[in-house]
């Protein structure tokens, strides 16, 4: 038979095909990015398998250039993407040694000119350092462990252009809340002092370890949102009107979720006022005069006891009111993970029987659930779905895609699968499936304050850290 007659099989063709044309193979899912692998990674443990998610401990951060990383007593900031190798030790030497302190949240937060590291401790302490590992503040936020630091903004409505910007800050039943404005103010103080102790070092006479006590404390409001039990996290997702009953005034309403071991999820109207009604009035003005006039009293009956230097005992702020809206209890399921859309109008809660609820947290509705998803990760992303429609529109070659370009979608990680799902808010479809190794995290970069007028839309990504190889991935956005 002569060779020009062999017949070759279909599937065997595109076989062939498929090898000597690679143009037609399938589009990768990810795209590397970086990688963090270095020697300072031996302290948490890298080079065993399954370091970076077996180790309760092992907290991260993920900013667009910096991936900061968390043991208890120790911080290592990494440069992954265009930072020549940057790396910063961060050793906080102010962890009490008796009450066994350490490290339990972890944020970044990012103005367009400041960049710092939010540091939540598990004695309520907030910690803020800045990207070269120095002690900006130090602040008791309530006593107890702070379980999430998380930095949030969004548009009052539609029609307005202004934002509300803040950083709230989870503990077990309880959460707080800072104005953006106000850290931004202190921050801008601190490098404008930096700056001068740069020039002319002789002008600082401060003391080195009382830095971060330098400056006025930060404002913030704190409610107590125990009434369903202790809550494993929760988060503040935008503000709400007043109570029917309620007499108008410019007094803000905001709405927390809470997700927990007795409710699985639970929401509640937080006020600015600490106590509107009559009781509290009363009580407000009469306790205070009443202990200065005993007060007096007893320095005139009593010789007044010396000053001593040791410092008093940092206490936490007097709770606002909270009140409750709705609770979701489904024994024996347990509320474990929040997760926020960009706007806060969603939000995904993980529980401990492998379900995910999707929660309108405009209605406190749930309005989707997915099932078989045991510690599963989520995060919100946006997707290239008009881009040929876009293009199409325009006469530009090079055309950037506006937001109404994007759609949102909820990235799902299955640890015990191996893949992560991409799927359409709030009814779409899942649009994707991407095998990940074993060992993997899903991480995202910190919201960006202060950049009101931007020249392109920026939208909102997913990683891939793999702990294996030090690999990071950037999940696709286009279809």
């Amino acid at each position: 038979m002569s060779p020009s007659s062999v017949s070759i099989s279909s599937p065997l063709k595109q076989r062939i095909q498929g090898f000597f044309f690679p143009a037609m193979a399938r589009r990768p899912y990810t795209t590397v990015l970086g990688c963090i692998t270095c020697e300072e990674l031996d302290d948490f443990g890298a080079g065993k398998e399954g370091w970076l998610v077996d180790n309760p401990n092992l907290i991260c951060a993920l900013d667009s250039h910096f991936l900061a990383l968390a043991n208890r007593s120790i911080i290592l900031v990494l440069g992954w993407a265009g930072s020549d190798g940057y790396k910063v030790k961060i050793r906080p030497s102010d962890l009490s040694p008796i009450k066994a302190e350490y490290i339990s949240a972890l944020e970044w937060l990012v103005f367009d000119e400041f960049k710092v590291l939010l540091v939540g401790t598990s004695c309520g302490y907030l910690l803020i350092y800045s990207s070269n590992g120095d002690l900006i503040l130090k602040q008791m936020i309530h006593p107890g462990r702070i379980l999430k630091i998380r930095v949030h903004g969004s548009k009052r409505d539609s029609s307005h252009e202004s934002l509300f910007e803040e950083v709230s800050v989870a503990m077990p039943g309880v959460i707080a809340r800072i104005e953006a404005s106000d850290i931004q103010n202190t921050l801008q103080k601190w490098f404008e002092e930096s700056k001068a102790r740069f020039r002319d070092p002789k002008s600082d006479s401060r003391d080195t370890e009382d830095s971060g006590n330098s400056f006025e404390k930060l404002a913030y409001q704190v409610w107590n949102v125990s009434k369903y039990g202790s809550c494993a996290d929760a988060a503040i997702v935008g503000v709400m009107p007043p109570p029917l009953m309620e007499l108008q005034s410019s007094e803000r309403y905001f709405c927390a979720v809470t997700v927990g071991k007795d409710a699985v999820i639970s929401a509640f109207r937080l006020s600015e006022d600490k106590s509107r009604s009559l009781v509290g009035a009363i009580l407000s003005k009469v306790v205070p005069a009443t202990f200065s006039t005993i007060a007096s009293f007893s320095k005139v009956i009593w010789r007044r006891e010396p000053k001593t230097s040791k410092k008093p005992d940092a206490k936490g702020q007097d709770f606002a009111r909270a009140s409750s809206l709705t609770c979701l209890k489904d024994h024996p399921r347990k509320g474990e993970k929040l997760t926020l859309s960009p706007s806060g109008t969603l939000a995904a809660v993980t529980d401990s029987l492998g379900r995910i609820l999707l929660l309108d947290t405009q209605a406190l509705v749930v309005v989707r659930l997915w099932k078989g998803y045991r510690d599963a990760n989520c995060l919100f992303m946006e997707m290239l779905i008009n881009r040929d429609t876009a293009s199409s529109s325009s006469n530009s070659i090079e055309y950037e895609p506006a937001k109404n370009d994007y759609c949102l979608c909820l990235a799902i990680h299955a640890p015990r699968k191996g893949i992560v799902e991409i799927w359409q808010m709030r009814t779409g479809g899942r649009l994707r499936t991407i095998r990940c190794a074993t060992g993997s995290k899903l991480l995202q970069p910190s919201s960006r304050f202060g950049s009101s007028i931007a020249s392109s839309y920026i939208p909102l990504e997913v990683l891939l850290l793999n702990g294996d190889s030090g690999q990071i991935s950037v999940l696709n956005r286009i279809l």
